[in-house]
């Protein structure tokens, strides 16, 4: 089992507890990657459309983007770990998101994602958690993974990891610790199943594309989904499967 991790702060705070504490379960059986924004993708996306007209690999940050981009591909079990900066996900996250603007379904998303599955944990003093996590959730659901789980937490008083009550901690741990464990459980039956939501936001971007491929056969996007087979009758929730 790969586990790629990308996580919203590189500050060691409440959200690093956390995540280590959901990693624990996982270290002997599986192979860990993390990454630690913005110290592993510093630059902001500038919105230059590169990605989209031309070429992901031409993009100004391509180097620190697809070292990351590729772990992701590489991985099993995505996590995404933020916590919440005024009711959103970090800056950082949402630059590193923008970044993969061009994965999104209307534009040239990879067949792997539609296998993958995903955790996504954020934490906020009060509210706002969900919110942050509904930032990260909106990109991977559009990427086509249809196998997300949120895991948030809403904390009472304290935002300094060894100021929360011990009993607050413990049950935190629990949870994220049992969720770890139905990871690997679920790990072992194979690539995610592709919701009908998924498939019914992907025929849609199809017929799209077949429209805009007549209009244009050069267009980049149209050449992705022609050269995958998608125009035709492959199907990337397929791929793998007897």
């Amino acid at each position: 089992m790969k586990v790629t991790v990308v996580n919203g702060t590189q500050k060691h705070g409440v959200t690093y507890h956390l995540t280590q504490a959901f990693l624990e379960p996982l270290r002997d059986h599986a192979e860990i990657v993390e990454f630690y924004l913005p110290r592993d993708c510093a630059a902001p996306c500038i919105g230059c459309t590169t990605c989209f007209l031309k070429d992901e690999h031409q993009c100004k940050d391509a180097s620190e983007v697809q070292r990351i981009h590729d772990a992701l591909i590489e991985a099993d079990l995505l996590m995404f770990t933020s916590p919440t900066y005024v009711f959103h996900t970090t800056g950082a996250m949402k630059s590193f998101l923008d970044h993969l603007g061009y994965r999104w379904m209307p534009h040239r998303p990879a067949p792997e994602m539609f296998g993958k599955r995903a955790v996504i944990i954020t934490q906020a003093l009060g509210m706002g958690q969900k919110g942050a996590a509904k930032d990260i959730r909106h990109s991977l659901s559009w990427w086509g993974i249809s196998s997300i789980r949120t895991i948030s937490f809403a904390l009472r008083a304290e935002i300094t990891w060894d100021k929360i009550p011990q009993a607050q901690r413990d049950k935190m741990i629990a949870k994220l610790q049992a969720a770890a464990r139905r990871a690997l459980v679920d790990s072992a039956k194979g690539p995610a199943r592709t919701s009908i939501a998924t498939k019914v936001k992907f025929l849609a971007v199809r017929s799209m594309q077949t429209q805009l491929g007549k209009d244009d056969p050069e267009y980049r996007d149209f050449q992705h989904w022609r050269d995958l087979g998608w125009i035709g009758k492959e199907r990337p929730w397929k791929r793998g499967r007897a």
